[in-house]
């Protein structure tokens, strides 16, 4: 079992959790994610680690609040236990070499980003940081990615917070502007990442996406995240999750990753309902 010692709420549909897993902490790195389970009888999710602490011993998971195993997560308190934590999974994003990245998030892609940017910063990498939300309320970890990034830009779809427009208009402003860099790392939405993909290609920038939204069993052996890279098939638990963005068949992927929603869909309300009703599955 394992313990949550701490839980914040960051905006209405999306929770931060630490968690006491002292293994975990101990091997993780950004980029990685975890295996959980939070009752015997339930579904087995990935979570990208979106931060640790070897010390303490400690991993923090941040989710929103979309399908039945987050909803029930989402209920449970500091000093519950959860059943299952396994990991952490999947290949570290690579840093190594790095001199000048621009790191792009978009929505609670941010909670992925978040800890590369702080891992590239304590490396004495450059750092700037594009982030796009949609309205002010969905904003998150705007302190931290501030203490992380020599350059921080907020984007929000309607003007509310930051600078009004999309992670890509901030994007290119910074490289026409003369910025340079040695690698930009996109994560969030697929469109997102697919069309920061499409910019980078333009100029020639090395582009790492993470391609963790098309993740569900964790392991490669449901293969149901498979997608085309580069011609060829990956399984973006096991061979990624990142991967070269100007290689992703992003089309393919969001094909792929819309035939689970009414599934997804399905399991919410039935879990919503308990929830409402104190029931026990």
């Amino acid at each position: 079992m394992y313990k949550i010692v701490r839980k914040r709420t960051l905006n209405p549909t999306v929770v931060e959790m630490c968690v006491d897993a002292p293994r975990v902490a101990r091997r993780a790195e950004p980029g990685q994610f975890v295996i959980l389970r939070t009752d015997a009888h339930g579904e087995r999710i990935p979570l990208t680690v979106a931060d640790y602490d070897r010390e303490a011993g400690t991993v923090t998971i941040i989710f929103q609040l979309v399908g039945a195993t987050t909803m029930k997560l989402g209920a449970m308190e500091v000093g519950d236990e959860i059943h299952d934590f396994v990991g952490p999974l999947g290949r570290p994003t690579e840093t190594a070499g790095l001199s000048r990245v621009a790191v792009v998030g978009g929505g609670v892609g941010c909670a992925i980003a978040y800890p590369v940017a702080k891992k590239l910063h304590g490396l004495g990498v450059t750092v700037h940081s594009v982030v796009g939300f949609r309205t002010r309320d969905l904003v998150i970890l705007e302190d931290e990615f501030r203490s992380v990034s020599d350059v921080y830009k907020l984007m929000s779809d309607d003007g509310s917070v930051g600078e009004h427009g999309l992670v890509t208009d901030a994007l290119r402003a910074l490289i026409e502007s003369g910025e340079r860099y040695d690698e930009v790392i996109a994560i969030g939405p697929l469109p997102m990442m697919k069309f920061v993909s499409l910019l980078t290609k333009e100029y020639g920038i090395k582009t790492v996406v993470s391609m963790n939204p098309i993740m569900i069993d964790g392991t490669g052996m449901c293969g149901c995240c498979r997608l085309t890279v580069g011609g060829k098939m990956k399984f973006a638990c096991v061979d990624g999750p990142d991967f070269d963005g100007h290689e992703v068949d992003f089309d393919e992927a969001m094909a792929r990753a819309a035939m689970y929603r009414p599934f997804e869909a399905e399991a919410r309300e039935h879990v919503c309902n308990l929830l409402k009703t104190g029931g026990a599955e």
